[in-house]
Formats: C-alpha cells, structure tokens, sequence
C-alpha cells in the first residue's frame, strides 16, 4: 500500500517532511531566471533544471515531493512535459511524489482522472506519481473512484478537508443541518469510513487528508478522528505554521502525518538566514541548509526520530 511504502520512507531517511515544488520563476536564482521573451519551453526548461537542482540537494533528508500542479500548466504542454519529467527525476532518487492537483469531478469524470493519475505504472499514459490531492466538494459519488484505484493501485489520495489558506471557514466552517457537524469534520467521517474500508491488516489507509498547521486545533482535532489515516500538514514556514503544532499529529512512532515545507526551502536563498550565507547560485546548498535545519527543529521540539 501506498502508506506503507511512506512509512518505509519516513523510516530510512527518519524525516516526515515533504518539499513543495512550486516554481514562481519571479523567485528564480539570477543563474536561472529566464528572459522576459523567453518561451514556454524556454521556461519549462528552467523549471525542470532548478528542481532537479532542488531535488539533489533534499534526496536523503525528505520522504517526498509535492509538486503544485498550477505552477506547471500555466506554462502548456511544455510546462506540463516538465511536471512530468520532475516528478520522473524524483522518484529515480528515492522521492515518493505526491501530485497536487486537487482533482475532483461527477463520476464519470472522475474515473478518468482517477486513471490519469492513480493507475499503475504498467499503463504508459498515466502520470508517474504516487498519490493526489482530491477535492471532495462534489461529494461522495465523485470521491469513490479516487478511493477505488489508491487502494487497487498502491496509490495514496489526500482529501481536502481542513485547508491551510485564510478563506478556508468560508465553507469549510458552515455546519450541516442534519449532524450539526461542520463541513470539515462531515468530510473526514467519510474518510473514516473509507479508511476502514481499504486499509486491511495496516495500521493506515491509502485515503488520507489535508490538514492545514494554519488551523492547529482542527488538525489535532482530525489526528484523534482520523487514527488510521495519514495527515498531510502544508502551511510551514511563510504561512505562518509551527513544529510545535506538528508534534501532535504524528504518531509514537513519528508516523502518520507529513510535513510540508516548499518556499522556505525551494526560495530560502533569497531569505534569512540564509541570503548573506549563500550565492543566487548556490541555491540549492542553501535548500539544503533549510531542510537540515527545519529537521533538526523537529528533534529539538520532540520528534520521535530525530
């Protein structure tokens, strides 16, 4: 199952932390910032050079990727070839990659995305990922093919139920007549359903969730009604979340949830503490850096495998 090779990854590398690739070329080092004239494939280019450089430099300290899918399709095919082609390079070096793409349609749309993204990789056409961000917002019908083919396929799928963005209350707060629940924890008693239903004799399921650190109390809160479902946790760093709130999601082990971390690390040349200590094009040295330091902060707050 998808879970199980994450916890084989979390294990080897004793780091739960999953690094955002999501390439702003305004953000770019000087060495790689294309043209103002440059083209599509120009600029896919640049992408797929800087996260391979990205890549190298967090191999054996992160468990996965998170490429965001927008980053890449404004760009057209050449932008979507080197979404591809990263996500390929990843998992050459040992990076699980989870696609965030927040799919989510009627049934029969679904389905299609589902073998897009969720097949095995014996089908050619399918993209080269592990799991996928999927939005619930259509309900359940358009979600069972999604849970279907994680659990057929050794993939992993990650509902939105609790996002990290300021917006988020604007409906995921509203509260369901009939359970007098809200949004956000009606979707995560689908989950539990869910998660029951395909994690078999392993500890987690292949269907987990969004949590975002931004809100720490609904996280902690979804840690205890999600036991069996693994937690992905954007929101660290430039969002505003904290380690400290991390801790409570993971289990004794130091499993169970993932940490996300993108443009603290991908960007963190360009910031403090680490602009006056690196180049523009020692970019990736200074990604590096971040990543150590954001683990060693991970084992100074109490993680288990630190």
């Amino acid at each position: 199952m998808f879970a199980s090779r994450l916890n084989e990854a979390i294990l080897a590398k004793k780091s739960p932390l999953v690094v955002g690739l999501d390439p702003d070329i305004t953000k770019f080092p000087s060495c790689l910032k294309p043209a103002a004239t440059a083209s599509a494939a120009e600029i896919a280019n640049a992408i797929l050079t800087f996260n391979k450089n990205i890549i190298d430099s967090v191999a054996d300290l992160a468990a996965a990727v998170k490429p965001q899918a927008a980053f890449y399709e404004q760009y057209g095919w050449a932008g979507m070839k080197a979404l591809e082609e990263t996500a390929i390079y990843a998992r050459s070096q040992g990076l699980l990659v989870i696609l965030d793409a927040k799919r989510g349609d009627v049934p029969n749309t679904a389905l299609a995305y589902a073998r897009a993204y969720l097949d095995k990789d014996t089908n050619r056409h399918a993209f080269p990922c592990d799991a996928l961000t999927v939005n619930p917002f259509l309900g359940r019908d358009g979600l069972e093919h999604f849970v279907q083919a994680a659990a057929s396929n050794q993939r992993g799928i990650f509902l939105l139920v609790r996002t990290s963005n300021p917006g988020a209350a604007d409906l995921q707060n509203l509260t369901v007549k009939e359970t007098e629940r809200p949004i956000w924890q009606e979707v995560a008693a689908w989950v539990a359903d869910w998660s029951e239903k395909t994690r078999g004799s392993e500890e987690y399921s292949p269907v987990g969730i969004v949590a975002g650190l931004t809100y720490p109390h609904e996280a902690q809160t979804l840690r205890r009604l999600l036991p069996h479902s693994y937690l992905l946790l954007p929101g660290l760093g430039v969002q505003g979340g904290r380690i400290a709130d991390a801790l409570p999601c993971f289990d004794k082990n130091g499993l169970g949830a993932v940490l996300v971390a993108a443009r603290s690390i991908i960007y963190a040349f360009s910031r403090e503490p680490y602009k006056n200590r690196f180049s523009s094009d020692q970019f990736a040295a200074a990604s590096r850096k971040a990543t150590q330091n954001i683990l060693d902060n991970l084992g100074a707050s109490g993680y288990p495998l630190r």
